[in-house]
């Protein structure tokens, strides 16, 4: 893996990270945490959205909405797991 392939995978990580947190009306991670809850949201979503039949596409912003999605879906289940 590349300089650069890492730095992409940083990047998209803290965008996904950061918008989940707005969308589920939360107060942040950090950035750490940001780039954490994206990357772990990316493999969730990789799992997930093509047994559902949804595709996204490719590319960089391809790939934030589907690390989005995820971490979304990996918020959600923590708050629900949190609540029990």
């Amino acid at each position: 893996m590349g300089v650069e392939s890492l730095l992409a995978i940083l990047i998209v990580g803290a965008i996904a990270g950061w918008l989940a947190g707005k969308i589920m009306r939360g107060g942040g991670f950090g950035l750490l945490g940001n780039i954490v809850m994206g990357i772990v949201g990316a493999f969730v979503a990789g799992l997930i959205l093509p047994r559902v039949g949804l595709n996204i596409g490719g590319g960089f912003i391809g790939s934030i909405i589907n690390a989005t999605i995820g971490a979304v879906i990996v918020i959600f289940l923590i708050r629900l797991v949190k609540k029990a």
